[in-house]
């Protein structure tokens, strides 16, 4: 859809499987994403499609449940997360599916990746603290470092433009709210303060604002709020549950 939610469309539909997790391409030409299977042995793989809903490839194939994928800037490799080895952990691929390496090799729960926009860094979630928090590694899986600390659970986050700051959802409050800091952990604003859950943020290309899924209207819909928390404004609006944005490039 264009960000202000007119000229929604749907790309590709398939009943025997339930689709999430888009992201697009750094030229804009793709996405990429997981597919669930709808019938027991529930598993899932990553894809990738043409934004006109042509081309679709899957791109792996294991036993386990392979989710939230994230294109590299440069778009030769895809980060995603995988329970192939019984829990999940980060994994990365080349843009074809080839070539697939575990960066965390963690026995704690490694989830949700994203690439920074200079391609050197990582973000990623994991309760190896006995909560989710957020950490930041190398794009070979070395030099992790924890960026937020505390009892809440901190998670997913989503990188600035400029790779200075990181949005993020954190339950601090009792609920679910989308918080902004700078890429060291340091300098924590709140952005949204509701009742409802605010989660899975998104920060537009120009970083002015924050796309993110919200219950505040009793449905999981897609708003699209500034920096400063001003100006918060639904772009979806439909009975059935929209989440997970992904602005385009």
């Amino acid at each position: 859809m264009n960000s202000d939610g007119t000229a929604q469309t749907r790309i590709f539909v398939d009943p025997e499987f339930a689709d999430g997790g888009a992201t697009w391409s750094p030229d804009g030409s793709k996405l990429a994403f997981h597919r669930v299977s709808a019938a027991p042995p529930i598993s899932s793989d990553i894809y990738a499609i043409n934004v006109d809903g042509t081309g679709l490839g899957q791109l792996t194939n294991s036993l386990g449940e392979d989710n939230n994928p994230n294109w590299s800037p440069d778009g030769s490799r895809i980060v995603f997360e995988s329970t192939r080895d019984g829990n999940y952990e980060i994994y990365v691929m080349n843009a074809d599916g080839s070539g697939q390496v575990n960066l965390s090799n963690s026995p704690s729960s490694e989830e949700f990746p994203e690439w920074s926009p200079d391609g050197a860094r990582i973000i990623f979630a994991s309760d190896r603290t006995g909560n989710e928090d957020l950490f930041v590694m190398n794009s070979d899986g070395s030099g992790i470092q924890q960026v937020t600390f505390g009892a809440s659970d901190d998670w997913p986050g989503t990188w600035s433009p400029d790779a200075s700051r990181i949005a993020f959802a954190s339950n601090a409050p009792g609920n679910n709210d989308i918080f902004t800091m700078n890429s060291d952990g340091t300098g924590v604003q709140q952005v949204t303060t509701n009742s409802a859950d605010d989660w899975l943020p998104d920060w537009s290309p120009g970083g002015s604002e924050i796309a993110f899924s919200s219950s505040r209207s009793g449905t999981k819909d897609i708003y699209v709020i500034r920096l400063d928390g001003s100006s918060a404004v639904a772009v979806t609006s439909d009975p059935a549950g929209d989440f997970d944005p992904s602005w385009s490039p």
